[in-house]
């Protein structure tokens, strides 16, 4: 082989090494006319029209990695939101747990925003939208990272991997969401569902505190079935809250206003939740951390071929559960602080209106304590991936894609100096931390009310191959042809 020869091979490594460093790296790639104006699939219409919205109605999101699933909500006319569809995911990868930095091929945890320059109508993926990670609050950590997606083609380093069929619908409802006026889609992406059981089953998890957090921003949610309003300061979610001036992500929260009834519907929620927690360990549920030896799927996928799976060694690993041991407090202990916290007056737990938020108020300070320690099984190559992951994210055998122009998501930041980082793709990055006031844009407007099918619009014809994978689960999913 030639001198010019190496070196365009080298040239090709490099680039295959920087897709893998960078995830789930898209590429603006020319994949065909009109994929991204299929229209909405005429079994979702008629789902729309059964929970009283229409296509240009405001959307929601919310995704569990545990249980591999995304639901879509769509505003009704009243203005709440209606759960439209649950879809199973194909792929998603990591662990339990926030992303942290680049390369660690984690799916974020968090509160995230999607407007309409972060749909991607040429995807390598087929289809795909970035989520907006890093956010405010993952900024104040120093997180790193980007190109997170909800995409097609079932192989995730890092993203949200739906089949090729639902990310058509899926991306057609946002699609037309943003068309009827939506400035930005609220992405609410969870390690599980926020509920009792699973709160006790994790209570000793490393991330608990965080997750916690994380509830509260759900429990507003499913109190009020509206978008919660999101600020980030102090290094702090604070839900349901609208900030009198300039809040800094990093800096003590300033005065924020809430809604009263609101926040004593929240409280009241949250005290009977520590309640069954309470009973759950009174019962003897053993607190737990969940190992995958790479992420997971939706078990309507298990045998799945059509798409091109991701690390499917990984897959073939089964999922660990190591039970925890609490050195931290007895279990008599856990159940009389939870029924203390049950039995508290509902008007002490009901905050006033204004307050003056501190970050050490907004969230209970991590405790310590004693971890099993346990390692993945099958874990080898670069950063644990399998051999069949490398090859898939280094594209041997195939297309390699194409860097992307411009990317939508916020710059990113450098890490903490104390965790070490793999190779970075630019590493001229502006460090001035950016404020964001999410709480305080306009509020989606509800739709008006559909007179006929679909918002009296002539019905579509049905998006191409759509009947051919799972779509969306309600009680028990169909299995994938």
């Amino acid at each position: 082989m030639g001198f010019n020869s190496w070196r365009l091979a080298g040239f090709g490594l490099a680039g295959a090494a920087a897709a893998l460093l960078a995830g789930c790296e898209d590429s603006y790639l020319d994949n065909g006319p009109g994929r991204s104006e299929h229209p909405i699939s005429s079994a979702t219409l008629a789902e729309m029209n059964k929970i009283d919205t229409t296509p240009a109605s405001p959307t929601l999101i919310r995704t569990y990695k545990k249980e591999a699933e995304l639901e879509i909500w769509k505003m009704k006319s009243d203005g709440h939101y209606a759960l439209l569809k649950t879809y199973p995911m194909c792929r998603w990868s990591g662990q339990l747990g926030p992303k942290k930095r680049e390369g660690d091929m984690q799916v974020p945890e968090g509160f995230y925003a999607i407007a309409p320059g972060q749909m991607n109508p040429n995807s390598h993926y087929y289809l795909s939208f970035n989520v907006g990670y890093p956010n405010a609050y993952d900024r104040a950590y120093g997180r790193t990272g980007g190109s997170v997606m909800v995409h097609g083609v079932c192989s995730s380093a890092g993203c949200f991997s739906m089949t090729d069929e639902q990310i058509n619908d899926i991306y057609a409802v946002a699609r037309d969401g943003f068309r009827g006026g939506q400035r930005e889609i609220q992405l609410q992406s969870y390690p599980y569902r926020m509920t009792a059981e699973n709160m006790a089953k994790y209570r000793l998890d490393p991330n608990i505190d965080f997750w916690k957090e994380l509830k509260n921003g759900s429990d507003h949610f499913e109190v009020t079935k509206t978008e919660p309003p999101v600020v980030v300061c102090g290094r702090h979610y604070v839900f349901g809250a609208v900030a009198n001036g300039p809040a800094s992500a990093t800096s003590p929260c300033p005065a924020l206003k809430r809604d009263d009834d609101v926040e004593t519907a929240v409280a009241e929620k949250a005290s009977e939740d520590n309640a069954k927690v309470a009973e759950f360990v009174a019962s003897g549920v053993k607190p737990i951390r969940t190992i995958y030896a790479d992420g997971g799927q939706n078990p309507v996928f298990a045998g799945w071929t059509k798409d091109d799976v991701s690390d499917p060694e990984a897959l073939a690993t089964p999922t660990r559960e190591i039970v925890l041991e609490d050195r931290a407090r007895s279990v008599a202990g856990a159940v009389k602080v939870a029924a203390a916290d049950s039995a508290k007056p509902r008007a002490q737990t009901a905050p006033v209106k204004t307050i003056a938020a501190a970050a050490s108020a907004e969230s209970p300070a991590p405790h310590p304590v004693t971890v099993a320690s346990a390692a993945p099984a099958n874990v080898g190559g670069i950063w644990g991936a399998s051999a069949s992951s490398v090859k898939k994210w280094l594209h041997l055998g195939g297309d390699q894609p194409v860097e992307p122009a411009a990317t939508a998501y916020a710059p990113q930041q450098p890490s903490p100096a104390d965790a070490p980082l793999p190779p970075r793709r630019d590493a001229s990055v502006d460090q001035v931390e950016k404020p964001q006031h999410t709480a305080q844009r306009a509020a989606p407007t509800p739709p008006a009310k559909p007179s006929s099918g679909a918002g009296g619009e002539k019905k579509p014809a049905k998006a191409d191959n759509v009947a051919d994978a799972p779509d969306a689960v309600s009680s028990t999913p169909a299995q994938p042809q």
